[in-house]
This record gives C-alpha cells, structure tokens and sequence, in this order.
C-alpha cells in the first residue's frame, strides 16, 4: 500500500508531505482548491508521459517521492536482476522532472518505465475519468473478461496469443513468397538473360579490365619497346666502347690497386658485383627485345575483348565490380523466385495447420468466456442492486469474430438500468450517474480477485446522491476493509466513512498555494458539514455529527 507520497516545486505546492494509512483515505475541498493534484502526482511517479508543466513557475526542477509497504508480494528476484538494493517490506519510489529531462528511481537506482509499470499492475490501480471513458469502449470489455478469468483460462489463452503470434509471422512469410512466385515470364527471362549474358563473358576478375588496358598499351608500342630496349643492351653489352668492356679494364686497374693496398679489397668487390648485376641486366634486355614481336592477333584479341567487357559496364554500373555484383543479384532474385514457387505450397500448409490449431483453442477459450461471462455479469448485477439500482439488468455479449490476436470472440457489455428498456451497449445508456456505480462495481470486483494493494477513485460518486450516495459509501467502506483505498469525493456520507480524512485548501495571496491537511475531531465535522450544506451552520453540523456517530 502507499504509505507515504512527498511533492516538491510540483505544480502549485512548494513542499508536502501526506501520510496515507490503511483503509479508506479521504480527500475532500473546494471545487477548484487542487484534489486531483495528489493523485495525479501518483499516476506520475508510473507514468512514461510526463510534462515539464508540472514544474513550479520559478523552479528549476519537481520532485515527486513515494513510499510503498509490500507485504504481499516477492520481489528479491526482479529487484536483483536489475539492480536494486532490497529494503525490505519499505519501497521508494522517486521522479525527477527537469526542463530537459525524466529520472525514475527505485530505492536510489535508476530504472526505466517497463519496471515502473509492472509495480504499477502489482501495488496500485488509479480509477480516472480517463479510465471511464476506456472502459466504456467494447475493445475494452474482452480485456476485463479475460482479467477477470485468468487464473480460469489464462495459460490457455497465452498458448493462443504464443501460436497467434508464429501464425502471422507464417502469413507475412508466405506473402513475400507469393509475390516472388507470381513474378512474370518476362521479369524470369529477363533474370535469365542477364545471368547468361555475363556468365558467356567469363570475366576472369573484377581488374581484369586494368590488366588487359595496361597490355594493349604495351602491345601498341612493341616497337618502339624493342629497339629502346635493344639499344640499351647494346650499350652496356656491345663489341667495342661497350659499358661491360669499359668495367673490365676498370676492374683490372682496381686488381692491380688493390694487390698493392689491401684496403682496395673491398672496393674490388663491389665491384665485381656492379659487373655482375649489369650483365643480368643486359641477358633480360637482350631477351626482351628479341622476344618482342607486334603480335597483331593478341592486340586484335584484346581489343574485342576490351569492347565487350566496356559493353558489360555500361550495361551494369560502370564497373567489372559492379557487372558481378549485379550477376550474383540477379542469381539470387531468381533462385528466390524458383524457391518460393516450391515454398509457397510448404507455408500454406504449415498456416492451415496452425489456423486449425487457432480455432481449436480459441474454441475452447470460447467456451470458458462465456461460462465467466455469466458469473462476471451476475456478480456485476448484484453490486448494481446493492448500489441503488436494483432494476438494473446488466448481461456480457459474446459473439463470434474472425481469428484474432485475442482469439474468436466479440465482447462487449451491455446494460438496461430500465425494465422496460432493452439491453443496449454500456456507452450509450448509462447516465454519469449510472456510469459511476457500474464503474464502481467492476472495480470492486475486480479488487478483490487481483488482490491489489491500492484502489484510488478519482470522483467515482459523480452525478449520485441521497440512497445512491450511501450505498456507494457503504461499498467503498467495505472495500476499504480489505484494500486501501483513497478517494476523492464531494459526499459527506462518502467522507464520513474515511479512516483519514484530508483537506485541500488553495490560497491566492502573492502567489496561488495548495496545502494539504490532515482533518480531526471538530475540523472534519466542520468539513462534512461544509461539504452536506455548502455552509456551516447548526443544521449541516448536527447532520455531519450523525453521519460520524453511524
């Protein structure tokens, strides 16, 4: 249960701190004075949308602090997995909203919403005027079956919603493989044509372009290559004034140097090696010139070779890089298209096997709904009654639909708060009257089947008075024995029933305040009395004094 919840700079309170006790906490003040502040504050500490609005004009930043006391529920394995100091049976839960940014934290540790949600399902359910409206919605009404029943036919429902799951997935699969399947004759000539057209090129690299240009280029100038090249040899290698026979008569004089200076020794060495290298030097170039012929076929071979590959390229990106790439592309797209003409076949059978498995669960799915739909409308019926509108028939529609993520039926509530009236969708009979006790009733009964810490009403006794009135308070009563419940009301007989009344005043003076107070002994009767007249006076103060002495 909330025990504690501490605001500071949150929208018109500068500090507060408001203890909540077990049992039936009410807040109660003038129209206007900031009720709903309080439980807004803690909607926020679990909400993911949160306004910088909310900060106090002047202020740098809000803070909004919580205390839960969990007696009910292990939480050592989920604290431990994410990183969370376990403080016992004590939970604090802290929000800090700057101008440019949100900081959720759980005993000290930054946490993320996914977690702050799931505390939220375990501790605390906000009835809001947001939450009438959803739960009005049909949409809405198989959810609250289906939470009502889940300890009945919950596993069999996830085992529906698991296969549910792979059965799409099954569809999407065999929708891409169907459109690959149904490709044209011209879209598989076409992938044919070009697989053909380069593989009957048989380009040996993606540089076998380069490779070939730089071998036109010397094929073009074979002449030119040969007599430069012949020159050189025999330059260095001729008969006579040759290099090599002007190295020889060189090395001789060094010989001859060097038998008379053994430093020279080494120089003869070089040398000769000098010698050596320019007689290798001169075999190649003897080689290469006499080998080099104009082989006008290879130059011709080139050239169409050259042309064609240019063909592919400016067919195919511009490059032999990218003609292979677009030949693998093309393999695989046609690959694709022959597979999925054999796949196609293998998917449809596997979706007509799981879609007979789909209906067969959601047939019994079916079957469990409709028998707790009648204990769920009954129960909701009876708490009708007791809550002053015994003529109430209230009945939960289950009509077939087609497969779905929640399985083959249609839910939907339906009410006739008249005898003479037909049953007819709950959004277009009830009254906001009305609409409060059916609220009240559905969360009555779905509190004591969640064993939830925490029930807060935001205004739930809109538009009832007299019986109404006090049959509400009485149901809240009764709730409150077993939750804690926090409320905010407009009824003295609600108020009256509160364990811990609090009061909220605003006040305008340099600047709009909102206080929080707790009220005892003649200030709550003077707010009950307040509240049951619009003023004070011996009338209304008898009358709050009876409804406390009840």
């Amino acid at each position: 249960m909330i025990k504690q919840l501490r605001l500071k700079n949150y929208i018109l309170i500068d500090e507060l701190c408001a203890n909540f006790d077990c049992g039936l906490n009410v807040i109660t003040g003038e129209t206007g004075a900031g009720k709903s502040i309080l439980l807004n504050a803690i909607d926020l500490v679990f909400s993911n949308r949160v306004s910088k609005d909310v900060i106090k004009s002047g202020c740098d930043k809000a803070t909004i602090e919580l205390t839960l006391e969990n007696s009910n529920n292990n939480l050592s394995e989920l604290f431990e997995q994410n990183g969370i100091d376990d403080c016992g049976n004590l939970i604090e839960i802290s929000k800090e909203i700057t101008q440019n940014s949100v900081r959720s934290r759980i005993n000290g540790t930054l946490v993320n919403q996914e977690l702050l949600k799931s505390l939220r399902t375990l501790f605390v359910d906000i009835h809001s005027q947001h939450q009438t409206y959803t739960f009005l919605q049909p949409q809405y009404h198989i959810t609250l079956l289906d939470s009502y029943a889940k300890e009945f036919y919950g596993s069999l429902l996830l085992e529906y919603t698991n296969k549910y799951s792979i059965y799409n997935q099954l569809k999407k699969q065999l929708e891409i493989a169907q459109n690959s399947a149904n490709a044209t004759e011209t879209q598989i000539d076409f992938l044919k044509f070009q697989i053909s057209e380069i593989e009957e090129a048989q380009i040996q690299s993606n540089t076998e372009d380069i490779e070939l240009e730089s071998e036109l280029e010397i094929l073009n100038n074979a002449e030119k290559l040969k007599e430069l090249t012949g020159s050189a040899y025999w330059a260095i290698n001729g008969d006579e004034g040759s290099i090599i026979e002007s190295l020889t008569h060189i090395k001789s004089d060094i010989s001859k140097a060097a038998s008379l200076d053994s430093r020279l020794e080494d120089i003869l060495g070089d040398f000769s090696s000098v010698g050596e290298t320019l007689r290798e030097i001169s075999s190649y170039l003897r080689n290469y010139s006499q080998n080099m012929d104009n082989d006008t076929q290879r130059l011709n071979d080139i050239q169409e070779r050259l042309f064609l590959l240019d063909k592919l390229k400016r067919k195919y990106g511009g490059s032999l890089e990218s003609v292979l790439t677009s030949y693998n592309h093309a393999s695989e797209e046609l690959s694709k298209i022959e597979y999925s003409s054999k796949n196609v076949e293998e998917l449809q059978q596997k979706i007509d096997a799981i879609e007979k498995e789909l209906y067969k669960i959601g047939e019994q799915i079916s079957i469990s709904r409709k028998n707790y739909a009648q204990v769920l409308s009954v129960l909701i019926q009876d708490k009708l009654s007791f809550l002053e509108l015994p003529k109430t028939r209230f009945e939960i529609s289950i009509t077939s639909k087609p497969l779905s993520n929640d399985g083959i039926d249609n839910v939907e509530f339906l009410i006739s708060t008249n005898v003479s009236e037909d049953l007819k969708p709950l959004a277009k009979v009830a009254s906001g009257g009305e609409i409060s006790r059916v609220m009240l009733a559905i969360k009555s009964i779905f509190a004591h089947n969640d064993d939830i810490d925490t029930v807060i009403f935001d205004e739930i006794d809109t538009g009832i008075s007299g019986h109404a009135a006090q049959s509400v308070a009485d149901e809240i009563a009764q709730l409150s024995m077993h939750h804690q419940v926090i409320v905010i009301t407009h009824q003295p007989i609600i108020a009256s029933k509160a364990n811990k009344h609090f009061y909220v005043r605003k006040s305008q003076n340099d600047e709009t305040k909102v206080d929080v107070y707790v009220l005892t002994g003649e200030n709550r009767v003077k707010a009950l009395a307040e509240l049951a007249g619009g003023e004070i006076n011996n009338q209304s103060v008898e009358f709050a004094k009876s409804l406390l002495s009840r």
